[in-house]
C-alpha cells in the first residue's frame, strides 16, 4: 500500500552486498551490517571475481569502531550460490560490474536489487597511511549511514 511519501519498503530478512572481490566494500558491508543488525537480519558478501584477500586497511577502518572484520574470508557469488543459494530479500551492490552481474542473475527472481555507487578507497595510493586510511574511513562511515537507513526496521 501506497502513503503520501510514495511506496512502503517491506521490511528485509536477508540481505547480500556484492562488490568485485568482497575484499573491501561488499566486506565492509556485511560487518557493518551484520553489526548492526546481525541478530534480526541474515547478511552475507559476495565478489563477482577471485583473488582478493581482504583489505587491511578496511580491517583497521572497521577495527577503530569496535568491528572485527579480521577473520573474513573472501567468497566470490558462485561460491555463495554453491553453497547456500541466492535467497535474498535485498541485493545491494557496491560497484557496477557487481550491478550487472546482480541484474543478470535476477533477472527471474523475485529481488531487489539497489545499486549504491561507493568509490573504491583502494585507488588512492598517495600519502601517509593515516591520509589513505581516511578514505577507508570515508567509505565506512558512509555504508554506516546507507545501512542504518535502509535495514533498519
Amino acid at each position: 500500500m501506497a502513503d503520501e511519501a510514495g511506496p512502503r519498503k517491506k521490511r528485509v530478512q536477508s540481505a547480500l552486498f556484492m562488490c568485485n572481490f568482497n575484499a573491501v566494500r561488499s566486506l565492509a558491508a556485511e560487518a557493518i551490517a551484520r553489526h548492526y543488525f546481525g541478530k534480526s537480519i541474515y547478511v552475507q558478501s559476495a565478489g563477482v571475481r577471485s583473488g582478493e584477500p581482504a583489505d587491511p586497511f578496511m580491517v583497521a577502518a572497521l577495527d577503530e569502531i569496535g568491528i572485527d572484520a579480521a577473520r573474513h574470508k573472501p567468497r566470490t557469488l558462485a561460491e555463495l550460490e554453491e553453497w547456500e543459494g541466492l535467497n535474498f530479500d535485498l541485493i545491494v551492490t557496491l560497484a557496477p560490474e557487481a550491478h550487472h552481474a546482480a541484474l543478470e542473475l535476477t533477472r527471474t527472481n523475485a529481488v531487489e536489487v539497489e545499486y549504491w555507487p561507493t568509490p573504491d578507497p583502494t585507488n588512492f595510493h598517495e600519502g601517509s597511511r593515516d591520509q589513505r586510511l581516511d578514505g577507508y574511513r570515508d567509505v565506512r562511515d558512509g555504508l554506516i549511514y546507507r545501512i542504518k537507513s535502509r535495514l533498519k526496521g
